[in-house]
């Protein structure tokens, strides 16, 4: 298990909170022991910005989160309806929440498009992947915050 000092803002569903997409957890026990040690901070973004628990999965098209921050890409459901703005809603709230708690670091859920960092899907919801971050995650990287994933405390 990877051991970092300090709050940490972590994704809820990989602290075994049920946010995901589909109404269930992706807990991964590294980070649950975050949330369990008191050193972890656990937030949904997608939720942060309003949409529901469940939701219709969403994916970043024609980019990526840094995209999405410059008004170049957007977030959609897989029935098309725009979801950009509560994504950005998500992602601001969470970077306030980083800063009220002192985080400098985050660990975050892999290939999402509001927390993945590195890959991300894209765009076409067929599951294939694609270099990029997720809207939260380019966020916190653009103000500073070491964005990690929930994959490195597998």
């Amino acid at each position: 298990m990877n051991t970092i000092p300090g709050k940490k803002l972590i994704s809820g569903c990989s602290a075994g909170l049920p946010l995901s997409h589909d109404g269930k957890d992706r807990l991964v026990p590294g980070v649950r022991a975050l949330l369990d040690s008191g050193t972890g901070i656990a937030a949904c973004p997608e939720q942060l910005g309003g949409l529901p628990v469940p939701r219709e999965i969403c994916e970043i098209e024609d980019g990526d989160g840094f995209d999405v921050l410059d008004g170049t890409a957007r977030v959609v459901t897989r029935s098309g309806v725009d979801v950009t703005s509560e994504f950005l809603r998500g992602a601001r709230r969470m970077l306030e929440i980083a800063r009220q708690h002192g985080c400098r670091k985050a660990v975050l859920k892999a290939r999402s498009p509001s927390c993945g960092r590195g890959t991300i899907y894209d765009g076409s919801f067929s599951g294939r992947l694609k270099p990029g971050h997720g809207v939260a995650a380019a966020l916190l990287l653009r103000e500073g915050i070491e964005v990690l994933t929930d994959e490195d405390f597998q």
